[in-house]
């Protein structure tokens, strides 16, 4: 048996801040759950905590976040906070970071990630849909995320935002908002869908070949968590006494990414914390899956191809 090891490891941003390898994820948690999950989870030694406007959770959040600094005595900048900019919000990101801030009760996010590379109407809600039922997206010649991003730049220099990145980008979209000429800050995070199922191992590779930190979300699947039943998992997992999750987040830490595990029971985030090392014959055996099974558990009705498209988009056939 192997025992976990409970301390959090960093990476290094571009920026030259640390970010902890191991956050908690808060999508799909509602008021009561999101507030208990972030309390316990920086109760338990998590300094790292990721939510988003769209969650509909930043209020309480902000208020666990508040409350555990003033119950412990840990200082703000010991933790590290993200939140993502909606995709109705291009056109004042200034103020929906404000909005943001205010709901939790922070004075700044370590991280603020555009959700969606895509620009939806604004003033309608969250998602606005045509009579059709399609969604309400700008088209890319009138408003595009590199537009977006770009908005995005000042809110550094206004100390709103320590570092801004991008989130459900692909390598050619990453391309084209680098070659653009009114990119100033390189992007520090990527978030992405990763796990076994979905290594994205081209994607990390080019991050890191242009200090881009990746950041893994649903990093344990969904729909069943049947990535916790994969037998060369749970085969690692046996041999090392650790859990399934254990091993693939133990597996993503070894990758060099951010891993964002989402859980509300306080016993499973805890243990999602604890990490081993794996070798080189597990990583081998973990990175055969894909081989097997390939699949992506987050694919949103866009109505365009937004994974597989170049840096514009085409229709969905």
């Amino acid at each position: 048996m192997v025992t976990p090891k409970s301390s959090i490891k960093t990476l290094k941003l571009n920026t030259g801040a640390l970010i902890p390898q191991v956050g908690l994820g808060t999508w799909r948690s509602s008021e009561e759950e999101g507030y208990n999950a972030v309390l316990a989870a920086l109760k338990d030694g998590y300094r790292h905590i990721d939510t988003a406007r769209c969650y509909g959770n930043e209020e309480p959040v902000g208020r666990a976040i508040n409350d555990f600094m003033k119950q412990s005595g840990v200082q703000r900048s010991d933790l590290f906070v993200t939140t993502k900019l909606w995709c109705t919000e291009f056109k004042d990101p200034k103020a929906a970071l404000e909005r943001s801030l205010k709901r939790l009760h922070l004075d700044y996010v370590d991280l603020l990630l555009m959700h969606w590379p895509l620009a939806m109407k604004s003033g309608e809600g969250l998602f606005p849909r045509n009579a059709d039922g399609s969604r309400k997206l700008l088209p890319f010649e009138e408003w595009s995320y590199i537009d977006t991003y770009k908005a995005m730049q000042p809110l550094i220099d206004l100390n709103l935002a320590k570092a801004i990145g991008i989130s459900n980008y692909n390598i050619p979209k990453i391309q084209a908002l680098l070659a653009d000429k009114g990119v100033t800050v390189k992007p520090a995070c990527l978030q992405v869908e990763l796990h076994p199922y979905l290594p994205q191992q081209e994607l990390v590779d080019f991050c890191k070949a242009h200090d881009i930190v990746v950041e893994a979300y649903s990093p344990l699947g969904s729909s069943g968590a049947p990535l916790l039943k994969e037998k060369v998992i749970n085969e690692i997992g046996e041999k090392y006494g650790v859990s399934a999750a254990t091993v693939i987040i133990s597996w993503a830490v070894a990758r060099g990414t951010v891993v964002l595990p989402k859980s509300i029971n306080p016993v499973r985030v805890s243990s999602n914390r604890k990490i081993i090392p794996l070798s080189e014959a597990d990583m081998d055996a973990i990175n055969g899956i894909q081989k097997t099974t390939s699949r992506r558990f987050v694919c949103p009705d866009w109505g365009i191809d937004i994974f597989n498209s170049d840096g514009h988009f085409k229709p969905m056939n």
